[in-house]
């Protein structure tokens, strides 16, 4: 479940974003509870202008774990910026805000394409996007934003997810739970 920013999450989202395990994949980093409240406002702003759109990720109490961003929007496509609190890891939260975001942005947003660089040391990340079946590794494919993004040096891998792969696996989705319940519907 996701919301729209709000300052009254950010105690709890700051203590979970400054532990090891999450902390140096954080893009929008703080050095004190007071830095995270200005970059949260900083950010609520910045989504009133177009140039981002963020939420807090909530579990199924709506306790915020976590944000996830699309950063740097411009003619229709930004980069994804998730982080999720490490007591939450491995619990399908991940993929649940990813699904809910990217049916926002895609059907409700004018975002045509998302971009997601994760650090080739941070394999966590990468075997998460690896696992989304709409999401393609775009190294070469878009090396001009690849190139872009490592300026000469070899640290991020560029994954990309086009609005028209997520609407096609949408729609397979769908029709394959449709034929499942047709088909227990026959059987019953």
């Amino acid at each position: 479940m996701l919301k729209k920013r709000d300052l009254s999450d950010s105690h709890v989202l700051y203590n979970l974003m400054v532990h090891p395990d999450v902390f140096p994949f954080v893009r929008q980093k703080a050095a004190s509870f007071e830095e995270f409240l200005f970059l949260t406002k900083q950010t609520i702003e910045e989504e009133d202008q177009g140039n981002i759109i963020s939420r807090t990720i909530l579990d199924e109490w709506h306790n915020p774990i976590g944000t996830i961003n699309l950063f740097d929007v411009q003619d229709g496509y930004g980069f994804l910026g998730t982080w999720i609190g490490q007591p939450y890891f491995g619990k399908g939260y991940n993929s649940l805000a990813k699904e809910a975001f990217f049916s926002e942005l895609f059907y409700e947003k004018d975002i045509h394409t998302i971009f997601m660089r994760i650090r080739k040391v941070n394999i966590r990340s990468q075997k998460a996007a690896e696992k989304i079946p709409y999401v393609t590794l775009a190294n070469e494919t878009r090396k001009d934003v690849y190139d872009q993004l490592n300026h000469g040096q070899d640290i991020y891998n560029l994954y990309q997810i086009e609005k028209d792969n997520y609407l096609m696996h949408m729609l397979r989705t769908q029709t394959q739970s449709l034929e499942i319940v047709e088909e227990q519907l026959k059987e019953a």
